[in-house]
């Protein structure tokens, strides 16, 4: 999205900066660390309230629930009056994977109150806020967006990757990719794997979960069909044959070109960006829920099919489409739907609204602010997770 956006960026982790902050690096975004060490680790509140105001920002973008939290309250001790908040991973009883509560609710909302717009990935995370009680006026829809030539289907990758994973050529191979974490339910993923014959399972992502599943593995007698590689670099640039070793992995396009099933079995899901990426690529994709596909009329995503979020429900549908045999599908309508640069020109239309540039409507998008601004994300986990934008003010340095 950074290379999109009419402004210029950095980006502040406030914890753990990821595989994903290298790839920012290597497009040229200045990546900083706040180094929180926790969600009550309240002496990051001032480091984050000075690196603001030094940075004499113009916008402060924060993205996911602790730097909603932590993000407001420093922009505004900071003395930045514009603050957008974007809320990625709000679901019906969990947000981020963890429970929600009455005081999980109460903090948000409160401090909802010191930005000037929320921005939801979905509609369904929009119809969400509006019922925790985010006025609806303030409330923006922007969903994510995709850079869909970068994902275009490369046989060539295919086979290089496939070489550099040890996977055969022949095989077959479902994927996933996402944190490791409960909320996910990978675990349903490698137990409908392990009940289909002869088939792999690549699981792209890193999390608390990866001992659990690679135990699940070997407790069902499959941990040779199972490749957890770990998160991948993610670079936003075309990455050269030096930066691809460094980073571990190939990127995450050649990651998907390797596979021939994409499977999401997460049963809280916010948008799903993974479904699109996958759709992307050529790949047809099961998925318990993904509200960028269930949004939109089923003719938009021919390939993408939703299916029981139980283990006996996968694995049936998962043996359905195994048989059929797809090869790789035309890349969907719904693809194009979800464009970055369209998700950037609403994006920027918020940000104009704010700033008083344009009128505060963003469909359809005002027009740019002016180019010369320069723009920061801090994000609280690996990025994206927790990110915060924020545009500097002209001549700072």
């Amino acid at each position: 999205m950074l290379r999109h956006l009419p402004v210029r960026s950095d980006v502040v982790t406030l914890t753990n900066p990821g595989a994903v902050a290298d790839g920012l690096r290597a497009d040229g975004v200045r990546v900083r660390h706040l180094g929180m060490r926790g969600n009550r680790d309240l002496a990051a509140l001032p480091r984050l309230v000075r690196l603001i105001r030094d940075g004499g920002y113009d916008l402060v973008h924060t993205h996911l629930y602790r730097a909603c939290v932590y993000g407001r309250l420093a922009a505004r001790m900071a003395g930045v009056r514009h603050v957008v908040a974007t809320e990625h991973s709000l679901g019906d009883a969990a947000i981020e994977g963890r429970p929600l509560g009455a005081g999980t609710r109460g903090l948000y909302l409160a401090t909802e109150r010191l930005g000037g717009a929320t921005v939801a990935v979905s509609v369904t995370v929009a119809d969400r806020l509006r019922a925790w009680g985010v006025p609806a006026d303030r409330i923006h829809v922007v969903p994510n967006g995709i850079d869909a030539a970068r994902f275009r289907h490369d046989p060539a990758a295919r086979a290089a990757t496939r070489t550099r994973l040890g996977l055969p050529a022949d095989a077959t191979v479902v994927g996933g990719v996402g944190r490791l974490v409960p909320g996910k339910r990978y675990d349903r993923l490698v137990r409908a794997c392990a009940a289909q014959p002869d088939v792999r399972l690549l699981l792209v992502g890193d999390g608390p979960e990866r001992a659990r599943l690679l135990h699940l593995a070997r407790a069902l007698g499959v941990a040779d069909r199972v490749l957890l590689p770990g998160e991948c670099g993610g670079a936003v640039a075309p990455v050269t044959a030096a930066e691809e070793a460094a980073a571990g992995l190939p990127p995450l396009p050649h990651l998907l070109a390797a596979m021939d099933l994409f499977v999401s079995p997460s049963t809280e899901e916010a948008f799903g960006l993974s479904v699109l990426e996958a759709l992307a690529a050529g790949l047809p994709v099961l998925h318990v829920t993904c509200p960028a596909v269930d949004d939109v009329p089923g003719s938009e995503a021919p390939g993408a099919y939703r299916v029981g979020a139980e283990t006996e429900r996968l694995t049936a549908a998962l043996r359905v489409h195994l048989a059929a045999g797809h090869g790789r599908l035309p890349v969907p309508p719904v693809v194009r739907r979800y464009d970055i640069a369209r998700a950037a020109e609403r994006l920027t239309g918020v940000y104009a609204g704010l700033t008083g540039t344009a009128p505060a409507e963003p469909v359809p998008p005002p027009a740019r602010p002016d180019t010369g601004r320069l723009a920061a994300w801090i994000p609280g986990a690996s990025v994206p997770p927790h990110a915060a934008g924020v545009n500097r003010r002209r001549g700072a340095p």
